[in-house]
């Protein structure tokens, strides 16, 4: 599939390329472990248990649609694809002042306006610095901009409902600046038919570039809210909301770049996404709330089943600041989608599925919290996943995982975090619960080397800790803990002691190992109670053959570690599967 791509070059241009790049418009910030360890072999067995849910924020948070205009302080340098994106080096000092209330066909300053009833039609040709000023209201009418340069549109208490096409209609392909003024409220509404297939309430030949403190509601109820045929920009002070229950709330055809606003969206129609991309999507800061309640569907074009999200990037993306909050609540729903390697730097992504899996046709789709189509790299941030209908898995990545840092909590119905290929946790706080299959599973060698990690698998043939059959664990550093039915997989090697016991923890309980009266590591436990299952436990000072306290809580057992894994606890299904 030919994807359009951006070199993110001094002069920034773009080219189609095929399939996904490793490229990323960010790729300072992103950094891929190509570190392989070594060692020999070990089975990883375990034994049953139960669990059962307590309160906590990882299971209360909420997503709702959030109007207030505080923005987070979090927040990246703004990002423009290239500097005449940025309305601070442009000037439009000729306006052009438009009453959709009344209407009146008229030329000037090189502009020639077009009425038909309420529909109004401005050219400015060749005409430079032209700012249209509109005002008023109109229940059939619509504004359309024809023109060979780029142009700015204040929307300064607009209320446009066209119930044929698009309310407002930039057909010109420059780069239109929209500035919603400050103070005022503005709306964009389109009709359930057309006369000429419009793609949105509000479409954008061009670049759509955002301005302007004013609040903006656009509702699409025949394709999308927001569309454009390049890419859209979003900046601090924009308050923004869309809402389409035909498809997808914010569409761009080139890129979507959101350094700041209150960016909120909601949609209804089956598949539909919230905001939806089919090259880069970039967030520098703001708060973007996403809220998609369509079910699956089977698309008879591309002949396989799909669900909603909250956000669809079809090439990288990429999260350097700001608050991201989805919610998808449809069959086969995800919170977020990227096809190709996306990474999360900073900032903070809370995200919520409740749907179970969609079938169609023969195929399915089915629920994730996030899902990348290739490499996945967190170097930062907050992220917290929560899945609760069947087959939804939290965070999985369809090649290489990567955890740099962060403070990551996922519970999910299925695997809590999934790689595809190898998976590496090198610093950071991970949290990973699977209520009914893995705490973590990687079909790749696992490798761990700082952080901590904290994963709970289902009880059975499920584990806290899962590693393909063909695929091994190394560890070279971090804190460990998982419990579950069993600990799945080979050992490949360890520089540090490895405790295997069975147990229970209590819910938001403290789990420490100790030696005498130094404690090795620490461990905060989901909301969670697990009783009777396999433990595992390492951290970096652990010693084979050394004896340790293990405090589960209130109770403590006496434990020795080793290098390898006991093969005493039980058998069970080779690891790997999901």
């Amino acid at each position: 599939m030919k994807k359009t791509m951006f070199l993110w070059t001094l002069m920034a241009t773009m080219a189609v390329v095929t399939a996904c790049s490793a490229q990323d418009p960010y790729s300072e910030f992103q950094s891929y472990i190509d570190s392989k360890g070594t060692g020999g072999t070990g089975a990883i067995s375990g034994s049953n248990g139960t669990m059962s849910a307590s309160s906590g924020e990882l299971l209360t948070f909420s997503i709702d649609i959030d109007k207030t205009t505080a923005e987070p302080s979090s927040a990246a340098t703004e990002y423009f694809p290239e500097e005449e994106d940025n309305l601070d080096n442009n000037t439009f000092a000729t306006e052009v002042a438009i009453d959709l209330s009344n209407p009146t066909a008229k030329t000037e300053n090189g502009v020639t306006i077009s009425v038909n009833g309420g529909h109004i039609t401005a050219n400015h040709a060749s005409t430079k610095g032209i700012c249209y000023v509109l005002s008023g209201e109109t229940s059939n009418g619509s504004f359309t901009v024809l023109g060979d340069k780029k142009y700015e549109v204040k929307l300064n208490g607009v209320s446009i409902n066209n119930p044929d096409s698009a309310a407002l209609n930039l057909l010109s392909g420059k780069r239109a600046y929209v500035v919603v003024a400050d103070g005022t409220n503005n709306k964009l509404t389109d009709g359930t038919s057309s006369k000429n297939d419009h793609k949105g309430a509000l479409y954008c030949k061009g670049k759509l570039l955002f301005n302007g403190s004013g609040t903006l509601e656009v509702y699409g109820n025949y394709n999308n809210g927001i569309h454009s045929a390049d890419y859209i920009v979003f900046r601090k002070g924009n308050n923004i909301y869309a809402k389409s229950t035909a498809n997808h709330g914010i569409k761009a055809n080139d890129g979507i770049f959101i350094n700041g606003g209150i960016i909120n969206v909601e949609t209804t129609a089956e598949a539909a996404k919230g905001i939806n991309c089919e090259s880069h999507i970039i967030v520098n800061g703001g708060r973007t709330t996403v809220i998609t309640s369509g079910n699956g569907t089977y698309d008879t074009t591309d002949k396989e089943a799909k669900g909603a999200a909250g956000i669809k990037a079809d090439s990288t993306f990429t999260m350097n600041a700001g608050v991201v909050k989805l919610k998808s609540s449809g069959s086969g729903g995800k919170g977020l989608k990227a096809d190709c390697p996306s990474t999360i730097n900073g900032g903070e992504l809370y995200v919520i599925t409740t749907g179970s899996q969609y079938s169609g046709n023969g195929d399915t789709a089915s629920p994730k919290g996030i899902k990348v189509d290739d490499n996945l790299t967190i170097n930062g941030g907050t992220i917290m996943v929560r899945t609760s209908g069947k087959n939804g898995e939290g965070i999985e990545s369809k090649a290489i995982l990567t955890i740099n840092d962060g403070t990551i909590m996922v519970s999910a119905y299925d695997d809590a975090i999934n790689s595809a290929g190898d998976l590496y946790i090198k610093g950071g706080s991970v949290t990973a619960v699977g209520t009914q299959n893995d705490g973590i599973d990687s079909n790749g060698n696992m490798y761990i080397s700082g952080g901590t990690l904290i994963a709970y698998g289902a009880s059975g043939a499920e584990a806290g800790i899962d590693i393909d059959e063909r695929h091994k664990l190394y560890i070279t550093g971090g804190n460990i803990f998982g419990i579950g039915g069993r600990i799945d997989g080979t050992l490949g090697s360890t520089s540090q002691g490895i405790v295997s016991t069975t147990g229970s923890v209590q819910a938001n309980s403290t789990v420490t190992i100790s030696n005498g009266s130094t404690t090795l590591a620490s461990f905060t436990m989901p909301p969670y109670t697990y009783n009777n299952g396999t433990i595992m436990v390492s951290a970096p000072n652990m010693k084979s053959g050394t004896n340790y306290t293990l405090s589960l809580g209130s109770t403590t057992q006496s434990v020795t570690a080793s290098n390898s894994i006991s093969s005493s606890m039980g058998g069970g299904f080779p690891g790997g599967h999901w």
